[in-house]
C-alpha cells in the first residue's frame, strides 16, 4: 500500500539518483553528530554556505564573503513575500561587494551564491524531516532542498491512500508553514506539494 513515508523514501531515492547528498533531519539536528546547525531555528546550513562562497568566489576576499553572509543570514525586507524576493534578487543577481585592492584602489565585484554556468559546482542535498522552531512552533517539513546550505526547495507529502486526505491537504500545510515557520520560507525558490500520484508546484 501506497503510504507517505514510502512516497518519501522513493522521492529521497530519486534526488540520490540525480546526484543528491541525502541527509536525515534527526542525525542532522543540533546536538546530533552529523548536526549542521546549532539551533533548530537557524534553516541555512551555515557551513555549507560559506563553502560555496569561497569556492565560487575564491577571488573575493575573506572579509567580503563573511559579509555577503552576513547579509544573506540576516536578509529580511518587512513581509514574508517582499523578503522572499529581496533574497530572490541576491540569488539570481549575485551580492554586491567593495573591498580594497592592493594598490589601494576600490574594486566593485559580485559574490554569488550559486553557479548557474556550471551546477556541478554547487553542493546539492536532500534532507527528509528537517525540524525548525520558531516561535514556539514546532514543524517538521517533509523533505528540504538545500543548494550551497540554501533551502531553495520544499516538498511536502500526503498520502493518497486515506480518502479524507488530498492534495489540497498538503497545499494548507505549506501555507501554514508560511504562517508558523515563516524564517525557512525566506529562501524558498520552489514549493512542491504531492500524493504520490499527482503534484502541484508553486513559486
Amino acid at each position: 500500500m501506497l503510504s507517505e513515508s514510502t512516497v518519501e523514501e522513493a522521492a529521497l531515492e530519486w534526488f540520490g539518483e540525480l546526484g543528491y547528498a541525502i541527509g536525515h533531519g534527526p542525525e542532522m539536528a543540533p546536538g546530533e553528530a552529523a548536526a549542521e546547525r546549532e539551533s533548530f531555528g537557524e534553516v541555512v546550513l551555515e557551513g555549507r554556505l560559506r563553502e560555496a562562497l569561497l569556492r565560487l568566489n575564491p577571488e573575493v576576499p575573506e572579509a567580503a564573503r563573511e559579509d555577503v553572509l552576513r547579509r544573506v543570514l540576516r536578509v529580511a525586507d518587512g513581509t514574508l513575500v517582499r523578503t522572499n524576493r529581496a533574497f530572490h534578487k541576491l540569488l539570481r543577481d549575485g551580492v554586491d561587494v567593495s573591498y580594497k585592492r592592493p594598490d589601494g584602489g576600490t574594486k566593485h565585484d559580485k559574490v554569488w551564491l550559486v553557479d548557474f554556468s556550471e551546477v556541478r559546482a554547487n553542493d546539492w542535498l536532500a534532507v527528509n524531516q528537517f525540524t525548525v522552531i520558531e516561535n514556539s512552533h514546532n514543524r517538521r517539513p517533509d523533505i528540504v532542498v538545500f543548494v550551497n546550505g540554501l533551502p531553495l526547495g520544499l516538498i511536502e507529502l500526503k498520502n493518497a491512500a486515506k480518502e479524507d486526505t488530498d492534495i489540497w491537504s498538503a497545499f494548507k500545510q505549506l501555507q501554514t508553514y508560511k504562517a508558523e515557520i515563516p524564517t525557512l520560507l525566506r529562501y524558498n525558490a520552489t514549493l512542491v506539494v504531492s500524493d504520490g500520484l499527482q503534484a502541484r508546484m508553486d513559486r
